[in-house]
């Protein structure tokens, strides 16, 4: 479980530093970061 969450928050990280313009994309990113790995830890 503890591995699916960080091959989870890698991708997230990764994307957001790529796909990131502007202070409120970087706020939506981390959003959906913190709900994909709230999913995750709900399995």
């Amino acid at each position: 479980m503890k591995k699916l969450v960080a091959i989870v928050l890698a991708a997230l990280l990764g994307a957001s530093l790529s796909a990131c313009n502007t202070v409120a994309g970087v706020g939506k990113d981390i959003e959906k970061a913190g709900e994909t790995i709230s999913g995750a830890a709900k399995k």
